[in-house]
């Protein structure tokens, strides 16, 4: 099972590119995908704004993307060539710092997140999040083991429903 992960722009990774190649792993074995091949690029915000900008016409950063070689013209080609999920490691700290996590449980999470995206899964209405985000536990478990898994997920996801706080005025609001 071909993972490669590398970096750009990240002198000094807050996680082991190592450790997120044997997640990978790890998550592709129990998805029943273990000679799937996967690239992981771990880069900072100014990579991933640009090519959420060229890609998506997203005109910022975010925190994880997947690039499917199954999906558009050629995709029946692909076979066992999954794709790749690149993770902004800027993006992840501040959300982990958000929600009071460590950054390696959220860069496990955005891996799980990108590669699901990658074997096909969506969030575009409430059914398919829900069966998203069960999944992603699942992935997330995988790797950490199942103890605290499901709270910390919880957690996560709690985070991301809550309202956004009120802005002073004057003040400028980053995505």
């Amino acid at each position: 099972m071909p993972v490669l992960v590398s970096t750009t722009r990240v002198p000094s990774p807050p996680v082991r590119p190592a450790a997120v190649r044997r997640a990978a792993e790890r998550m592709l074995e129990a998805l029943g995908r273990p000679d799937a091949e996967l690239s992981i690029l771990l880069c900072d915000d100014a990579t991933i704004h640009e090519l959420n900008q060229t890609y998506r016409a997203k005109d910022r950063p975010t925190d994880v993307l997947a690039f499917a070689m199954a999906e558009g013209e050629g995709g029946e080609l692909a076979g066992e060539l999954l794709g790749d999920v690149v993770i902004s490691l800027e993006t992840a700290r501040r959300q982990a710092a958000e929600r009071g996590l460590a950054i390696a449980f959220e860069v496990i999470f955005l891996l799980a997140h990108g590669l699901l995206h990658l074997v096909g899964y969506d969030h575009r209405d409430d059914a398919e999040e829900r069966v998203m985000n069960a999944k992603t536990e699942e992935l997330v478990a995988v790797v950490r083991g199942a103890r605290g898994t499901a709270a910390l997920v919880e957690k996560r996801a709690k985070s991301v429903e809550k309202p956004p706080a009120k802005r002073r005025s004057g003040s400028k609001k980053s995505s």
